[in-house]
């Protein structure tokens, strides 16, 4: 015969595995939130939000890919140069202008004219 402290003792245990089990966190994508009004399950997939969107990521791909190629393909150097320092192309540190106009000994106003004038350049051409 068992003792009735001994049943109480071995149910309180399966209550509290059986807490513990409810609180679980472990969730699925697939797992089933609630239904919509027709019936069809509404999942966790379908409550989260991206703001990806692969047409604007393609789009900017492309648009880098000219980018790229125009400013590998310039005829002027300097310009060229400055481009490549003032963004941190080719995997450089991005410099500033006072840091650009000291690397190549001219004044900072003239990086930023030849600045202004390239990426205007490189505007026109991914029109």
């Amino acid at each position: 015969m068992k003792c009735i402290r001994c049943v109480s003792i071995a149910n309180e245990i399966l209550m509290h595995f059986r807490k513990i089990r409810k609180q679980s966190a472990d969730m699925f994508i697939s797992d089933t939130v609630e239904y919509d009004k027709n019936g069809n399950p509404l999942t966790v997939e379908d409550t989260l939000k991206s703001d990806f969107n692969v047409e604007d990521d393609f789009e900017m791909k492309t648009q880098w890919s000219k980018v790229k190629e125009y400013i590998e393909n310039m005829t002027d150097e300097r310009s060229r140069e400055i481009i490549i320092l003032r963004y941190g192309l080719n995997n450089k540190k991005p410099l500033t202008q006072r840091e650009v106009a000291e690397r190549l000994n001219i004044s900072r106003s003239y990086v930023s004219r030849i600045e202004k004038k390239t990426l205007s350049k490189i505007k026109d051409h991914l029109k």
